[in-house]
């Protein structure tokens, strides 16, 4: 037995944390996948509640005001948080809680559970392969590309705040590699639960 903690994946744009987080969920049944919420509009095969849950900026900002989002930022032009109620629920169940997010919400979340995050920094092979795959989507105007490529340089010097690097060149190898990382976090002196009698 361990006391449950949380693992946070942050990254650039486009780099496969959420396709990490969802692979090593598969691997592990007592994870939690923690689902952010946002004000962003909803994308072409996404689910409300699976992918995110998708609000109106009202919605966003009536949860901020009661206190149900354990983080959250303005990111893109968008509101973007993590709902309190389920991590401390699984919490209670005993499982860890996976999330992908950025480094503020990352920074906030360290702060409200001092001592109980594990955090995951996702490399792309280089930053060139990036920015082809996302100019290969198609899906922004030059200008919106543009600014993106200038948050991604930005992001990338966040990684000297992580406890660990991910390089995601092999999808299979960085999905081991990160459940690797999060059995051997559970095995820390500070996460186990051992009484010296019995």
């Amino acid at each position: 037995m361990h006391q449950p903690f949380v693992i946070i994946v942050s990254g650039p744009s486009g780099v496969g944390k959420t396709t990490l987080c969802k692979r090593v969920m598969q691997l592990d049944g007592n994870l939690f996948y923690s689902v952010s919420a946002t004000t962003r509009p909803r994308r072409e095969g996404e689910v409300h509640g699976k992918d995110y849950y998708f609000l109106s900026v009202e919605q966003f900002e009536e949860w901020i005001e009661k206190g149900k989002l354990l983080e959250w930022a303005r990111v893109y032009d968008n509101y973007y948080g993590t709902p309190l109620d389920p991590v401390i629920e699984n919490f209670e169940r005993g499982k860890d809680v996976i999330m992908d997010i950025d480094v503020q919400g990352k920074r906030q979340i360290e702060r409200n559970f001092r001592g109980r995050v594990v955090s995951v920094f996702v490399l792309p092979p280089s930053v060139d392969e990036l920015l082809e795959r996302l100019e290969q989507r198609g899906a922004e105007t030059p200008e919106q590309f543009e600014k993106r490529k200038k948050l991604i340089m930005r992001d990338l010097e966040y990684r000297w705040e992580y406890d660990y690097w991910l390089i995601n060149d092999d999808l299979d190898k960085a999905v081991g590699e990160l459940y690797s990382i999060i059995k051997a976090e559970r095995l820390r002196g500070r996460y186990m639960k051992w009484q010296e009698r019995s």
